[in-house]
């Protein structure tokens, strides 16, 4: 549902200045208008000019006027100490969501990653790829930072700071203020729903090991997937978070217990490093790329987590909580690949659980695993499920707005069963949604916004304008790996296909 938030007129004395912001009241749902694009406009643009901002609710005939909340001594309204939330997050909170949210399947990707990029190569352009994942996350922060004081609000999630960015922004593209939001929200849902892809092949590849193993059958990995479908669709009635909350418990218990012993088995009888390439060839590079950036951004966490800590200025800076995570982050997920790749060399998987030998502890592992991203399937599912019901759902099915989530949703988690019905290649598929969404969303985004951001600003953008060039480069390092990455991940799907028809 989309809002337009307005606020109620100040009153003069004294002490009521000094009163808590007003509260916020909504427009009607389904009015032809984007989130908070007019009234950050409206609020920018007569800020510059020294007047106040007026807007008149729907039905309504009073003005509604922003209460000047600054700082008094600056002069400069600071939105954390507007952010009255009910339970903020401590540091340590967000450190552990930044992380539950970063470490998923993409580390157990990690092996064929390096595989693609060779051992040493591997190494460091996964720290090159993490160093930038995180400074574009610095970026986005930052600027969500400064259009909350320029527009007065507390907080802005991502489509909100892309929105407010380009209705902020100079003159040309203002009018692209709800295709940028449109475009955030697109490839996030894209994104997400493609990680549901990725998690039941993932799930089903590894049940096919050990069930058939043990049962001597010979079924397809696709018929696992259409088992699973009965079970994914109850789970995914489910509408509230709250709900859901303890199948997250118990598969954060199963994956660590999991990738425990996965690396009780990579690190033993480790092989020579002289026994792996150091690099491998410029053809697989995007592969690399793809595996990677899909294991390494989570950009999609960043503005939630950011939003509701209690001190938010902890989030970036040096050091602070992203810092602190992502370093953990981008360590972790290199010793699982550069070992991984190590141990396995030539034969590693899409997982390196497919990797494991056929005893009853590998084989238990497996279990738990796809168990743990089983239960997963849910939480993820949740966050693009939010998306459509506020775009679609809210706006153009308010008569019957339950009915239609819980059709939409079967159909969702039906069409995510059928893609990776269609697509049961892991390596490939995990390749070409980081190489289509993660390059977008963490890479490409975050550079725009902040050339748009600042563009006004003087000296916005930095002494000779090194910050223009610096966001140019990173846009086109985005652009290739999304170009490459797609085409290759692409043609090797194709590939894979016509294999498994032949």
């Amino acid at each position: 549902m989309q809002h337009h938030d307005y606020l109620e007129v100040p009153r003069s004395t004294r002490a009521e200045y000094e009163a808590p912001r007003p509260k916020i009241t909504h427009d009607y749902p389904g009015r032809k208008a984007s989130g908070r694009s007019d009234l950050a406009l409206s609020k920018f643009k007569c800020k510059e000019n020294g007047v106040q901002p007026l807007a008149v609710t729907n039905g309504s005939t009073t003005p509604l006027v922003e209460q000047p909340d600054v700082d008094e001594e600056a002069g400069i309204y600071d939105p954390f100490k507007h952010r009255h939330l009910e339970h903020p997050t401590t540091d340590l909170d967000t450190l552990i969501h930044l992380l539950k949210g970063s470490l998923g399947t993409g580390i157990l990707s990690m092996p064929l990653a390096f595989k693609n990029a060779g051992l040493f190569f591997g190494l460091f352009a996964t720290f090159g790829i993490g160093f930038i994942c995180t400074y574009c996350v610095h970026i986005l922060v930052k600027c969500a930072h400064e259009l909350c004081r320029r527009t007065r609000v507390p907080s802005l999630d991502f489509a909100d700071v892309a929105e407010t960015a380009f209705s902020c922004g100079p003159g040309p593209v203002q009018k692209f203020s709800r295709l940028a939001r449109a475009l955030i929200n697109t490839f996030l849902v894209i994104d997400l729903l493609g990680c549901c892809c990725v998690y039941l092949v993932f799930v089903s590849s590894n049940l096919q090991q050990v069930v058939n193993h043990y049962t001597g059958t010979e079924m397809s990995v696709q018929t696992y997937m259409l088992s699973m479908l009965p079970l994914l669709v109850l789970l995914n009635l489910i509408r509230n978070l709250k709900y859901l909350s303890p199948f997250s418990m118990a598969a954060n218990m199963l994956i660590g217990t999991g990738m425990a012993i996965t690396l009780y088995y990579v690190l033993t009888d480790l092989p020579a490093v002289t026994e792996r390439p150091y690099f491998s060839t410029w053809q697989q590079l995007p592969l690399f790329f793809g595996n990677a950036i899909f294991a390494l951004e989570g950009i999609g966490v960043v503005m939630p987590l950011e939003n509701n800590m209690k001190t938010p200025t902890h989030f970036i800076g040096c050091p602070s909580v992203l810092n602190t995570g992502m370093a953990i982050v981008v360590s972790l997920y290199v010793c699982v690949g550069f070992f991984g790749y190590l141990k396995y060399g030539d034969i590693t998987q899409g997982s390196i659980t497919l990797n494991l030998p056929h005893d009853p502890l590998a084989q238990s592992v497996k279990v738990m695993i796809a168990l743990a991203i089983f239960l997963t399937y849910s939480l993820q599912f949740y966050v693009p499920m939010e998306i459509l019901r506020k775009g679609i759902i809210d706006v153009h099915f308010r008569k019957h707005p339950v009915a239609t989530e819980y059709v939409m949703r079967v159909l969702l988690v039906c069409a995510t069963v059928g893609i990776a019905i269609a697509i049961p290649m892991l390596g490939p598929f995990i390749s070409l949604v980081g190489a289509v969404c993660l390059s977008t969303l963490g890479l490409m985004f975050p550079a725009v916004i902040e050339v748009v951001t600042f563009w006004d600003t003087p000296g916005g953008l930095g002494a000779y304008n090194w910050k223009l060039y610096k966001n140019a480069a990173i846009f086109s390092f985005g652009l290739l790996g999304f170009v490459t990455g797609t085409y290759v991940s692409v043609e090797d799907i194709i590939a894979e296909l016509n294999k498994t028809h032949t």
